[in-house]
């Protein structure tokens, strides 16, 4: 198995185990729908900024993360409702 093969199941396990434990934290209300607004908005900010970022990270990377994360909160908006965060 190459190098390549390895780092991506890694990274789609990381995923994977991530998307559960949103899931997770949302369903037994540890995690509010506010609170997943804020974090795509917070990885959003990253992406935007990847090249500035105080912690290192691959601006492509960065960019699908973001990208992913909105598809997450959508997903979990629509699964367990909630309330909107407040503007």
């Amino acid at each position: 198995m190459s190098m390549v093969t390895t780092d991506a199941r890694a990274g789609d396990e990381s995923l994977v185990i991530l998307q559960s434990l949103l899931c997770l934290l949302r369903e037994k209300n540890v995690l509010s729908r506010a609170d997943i607004e804020t974090l795509c908005e917070r990885v959003a900010m990253r992406a935007a900024a990847a090249e500035r970022d105080p912690i290192p990270c691959c601006a492509e990377t960065a960019r699908s993360a973001a990208t992913e994360m909105a598809r997450i909160g959508s997903y979990i908006g629509q699964h367990y409702g909630g309330k909107h965060r407040r503007v």
